[in-house]
């Protein structure tokens, strides 16, 4: 299954997702400030894109980026679930 076509499906095949948007679909209870802040501080590695260089402009993910977030997270979590089952 291919997480960046199912994504695209998801959100309407944009290419950038508003990063609230985001943030309430994978990263509840975190607010989009927390999570901004997180990705500012290497916490959580998924880049971030800002739409013009002010601090002020609008900020996504890709969704490419967002593909391989969750791909790499479920990657982790199927490791850990044999070493902890086998």
């Amino acid at each position: 299954m291919n997480t960046t076509f199912l994504l695209l499906a998801q959100y309407g095949a944009k290419a950038v997702i508003p990063l609230d948007v985001v943030c309430r679909d994978y990263f509840a209870p975190l607010t989009s400030p927390t999570l901004q802040r997180k990705i500012s501080a290497g916490e959580i590695r998924l880049p971030l894109v800002r739409m013009e260089a002010s601090q002020k402009g609008a900020k996504g993910v890709h969704v490419e980026d967002l593909a391989k977030y969750i791909d790499d997270r479920r990657a982790a979590a199927v490791k850990e679930c044999t070493q902890l089952c086998s």
